[in-house]
């Protein structure tokens, strides 16, 4: 059926969506959710129909995904006819059944997703039925695979490739910023692509950006690599495993993460690593809270780098409070660039020669962790740090004091002298994000006590930054409720930390009725 195309100027973040009024949803022969083929000039691809009661009539609206993609002016004609229902749909509903799938199966469901063909309830669907039922091993290499084959690849044509991934959970982790430029100053290639936070005060390109722009195109990675050994960049926006940024999309509102090891397994295997090391951070206030639940999440990532081709590691690292004393992007670009400069604390710089340390060995260079110090004593580290700024576009010069803070600031004091016997990851991060950060880079906390450390009454606990008085306000009062921050004169005086209810509520007791008759 021929219908005019009515361009709406909205984005609808990837997502291929048709507009219909029901009479002309009627005559197309569809209803809300199913799928059209919209043809212009020997152009097509399939779109979402929704649906609205006030559209016009014989008018299709299109997003500009739709008109960017088949080039379709407003007002233009266009062919609508219904599509045909995706095979991988099958497949996602064996899934809710609690199949196993197999690699075709599972790779014409991702081809769908990137494609577009599956809308968002059919893809939550995928998402929440792999949440519960789980995956074999078998259907997370396919998945990886799958995601890889389905975007783009950095082809660098170098070996060994270096990379170094944390699963994530604990505020104030900036130590990328220290690993990477340590790992390019011994001449190894580390090619770093980053997410945004999502749910945190700050993911690794939130605060390089603080330095530099991290859009760059493939091209310009390839260019940064090839003049300093690495790069520091935003994955987003280049197509590496873009099933996965769908995918995350989904994950996020629900609140699931079943796809944790394809999706930063498809990203490593999408730039061409060959050695890997996993950061995952463990305990209380971490994602993983024991050490055996690491232990088995860490031969899982070895077992499924084995599969793609990757040489994988894990370092199990404690994660009951945050590394180092900044959470927020500018804070935390602060002291990562004082700490590689020699006065940063001394648990990132631990952390990070760490990890440094244990990649150098993977690839034959003994006493790895030491190599990692002398890098960063002797400023070959904070020298090549500098180049990478430099080679995406930043200030090689920046000095820490040239990093604008959030211009309100308020201190949180004890009102009682003691030790630090706890501090909550969550609330600190909850706090951050109230001030403002990461969408404003200057806001966050710095940290003024850390576990075991004495405090006297008056002295203070944590600082908030934040851009605007509101804000400030806000997250004062957010950590006047939370106070993510405890102390004991000794452990053994505090073992009561809580007590839930409250109070106690009176309630009825329980009578039970005599039944008549029997079953």
């Amino acid at each position: 059926m021929k219908l005019r195309a009515r361009l709406l100027d909205i984005k609808a973040g990837g997502r291929r969506i048709a507009i219909l009024d029901e009479e002309t949803a009627s005559l197309v022969g569809v209803h809300s959710s199913d799928r059209v083929e919209i043809t212009h000039k020997n152009k097509h691809l399939i779109a979402i129909v929704n649906l609205a009661s006030d559209f016009q009539h014989n008018y299709v609206g299109v997003y500009q995904e739709v008109s960017a993609k088949l080039g379709i002016r407003n007002g233009e004609y266009v062919e609508v006819r219904p599509a045909e229902r995706p095979e991988a749909l099958n497949y996602v509903q064996a899934k809710i059944r609690g199949e196993r799938l197999r690699k075709g199966q599972v790779k014409m469901i991702v081809e769908e997703v990137v494609e577009r063909h599956l809308s968002d309830i059919e893809i939550a669907s995928f998402v929440t039925a792999l949440h519960i039922h789980g995956l074999s091993m078998d259907e997370i290499e396919a998945l990886s695979k799958a995601m890889v084959e389905t975007g783009n690849t950095l082809n660098l044509n170098e070996t060994p490739v270096l990379d170094k991934h944390s699963i994530g959970g604990v505020p104030g982790d900036k130590t990328s910023l220290l690993i990477v430029p340590t790992i390019a100053a011994a001449g190894f290639i580390i090619p770093k692509t980053s997410s945004r936070a999502i749910t945190s005060p700050a993911g690794t390109a939130d605060r390089v950006e603080v330095f530099c722009p991290v859009d760059l195109t493939l091209e310009e990675i390839r260019k940064a690599v090839r003049k300093t050994n690495g790069c520091m960049v935003w994955g987003g926006a280049l197509e590496l495993a873009p099933a996965d940024d769908i995918f995350i999309q989904v994950e996020y509102p629900l609140a699931i993460d079943p796809l944790l090891l394809p999706s930063i397994m498809s990203k490593k295997k999408a730039i061409d690593a060959t050695h890997l090391v996993i950061d995952i951070p463990t305990g209380r206030g971490a994602k993983v809270k024991t050490i055996s639940g690491a232990n088995a999440l860490a031969y899982d990532f070895i077992d499924l780098g084995q599969r793609l081709g990757i040489d994988v590691q894990c370092a199990v690292t404690y994660g009951e409070q945050p590394i180092g004393r900044a959470i927020g992007p500018a804070l935390e670009a602060r002291e990562a660039l004082s700490t590689i400069m020699g006065n940063g604390p001394a648990d990132l710089q631990e952390k990070a020669t760490s990890i440094a340390g244990i990649l150098f060995e993977m690839v034959g260079v003994e006493n790895g962790k030491q190599t990692a110090e002398k890098l960063l004593k002797s400023g070959k580290a904070e020298r090549k740090l500098r180049q990478m700024i430099e080679a995406q576009g930043g200030d090689p010069n920046v000095k820490p004091e040239d990093i604008k803070l959030g211009c309100k600031r308020a201190e949180i004091t004890t009102e009682k002298d003691g030790r630090v016997l706890w501090i909550s990851n969550k609330s600190l991060v909850q706090i951050a994000r109230e001030a403002g950060a990461p969408k404003e880079k200057g806001a966050g906390v710095i940290l003024k006590a850390k576990l075991g450390e004495q405090i006297g009454k008056g002295e203070p606990l944590f600082e908030i930054y934040a851009g605007r008085s509101t804000k400030l306000n806000s997250a004062l009062e957010l950590a006047d409720r939370l106070q993510p921050i405890r102390l004991s004169k000794k452990p053994e005086e505090r073992m009561l930390m809580k007590r839930v209810p409250t109070r106690i509520i009176q309630r009825k007791a329980f009578t039970p009725k005599r039944q008549s008759g029997r079953n």
